[in-house]
């Protein structure tokens, strides 16, 4: 029996796993300079990433989790200090690189999600824990390593502390009440000296 010849497939090559995920952050990023977190949709992002929704689906439950998969990889910004730096100057780098932050995509991208995550607890979950949580924990256990080596007292509570320090940029960047201004950053910074009893 002859068997017949081969003939090739017609199309574009099937797209890999990387190739899709990149094509779907990609969208979700270049989406949201378009249009607020509200107004996105899987079905927008399947379009401009020219996959099915179950493709989506398939690596990110819901929209939520998908936007915070894009924040994460894309736009939040670098705010570890280098090891070995003194918890003032850790401090310091991180309120200067979040206010600069909270000037450009990442501030508005960030407001959109916790406006949303009033109507939307999901939202909300997905930013704690995929976002908050993680950067909050780091720096209080950089002041409760300070209180072990003495250069903190022991009596203040690392997470007030955090609360106070990098709530109050948040709460200006929702409220619009001031810019987000070098200068208010050196006042944030001026402020956590007094609350952990820096020198």
């Amino acid at each position: 029996m002859t068997m017949p010849p081969f003939k090739a497939r017609i199309g574009r090559p099937r797209a890999t796993a990387a190739d899709s995920h990149e094509a779907i952050l990609t969208a979700v990023y270049d989406l949201l300079h378009e249009m607020s977190v509200r107004e996105l949709t899987m079905d927008k992002v399947a379009k401009r990433a020219g996959v099915g929704k179950p493709t989506l689906y398939r690596w990110w439950k819901s929209k939520p989790a998908l936007v915070i998969a894009m924040f994460n990889e894309r736009i939040v910004p670098t705010l570890n200090a280098p090891e070995g730096t003194t918890l003032e100057a850790s401090i310091r780098l991180k309120v200067e690189r979040l206010v600069s932050a909270f000037n450009g995509f990442f501030g508005k991208v960030i407001s959109e999600l916790v406006a949303e995550g009033q109507g939307d607890p999901e939202i909300l979950r997905e930013l704690n824990d995929g976002y908050i949580q993680s950067r909050r924990a780091g720096t209080i256990g950089e002041i409760i390593e300070a209180q072990e080596q003495g250069t903190v007292p022991k009596e203040i509570d690392p997470e007030i502390v955090v609360d106070a320090i990098f709530g109050s940029l948040y709460f200006t960047l929702l409220l619009k009440l001031r810019p987000l201004s070098p200068d208010y950053a050196d006042r944030v910074v001026s402020l956590s000296k007094t609350m952990l009893a820096l020198s």
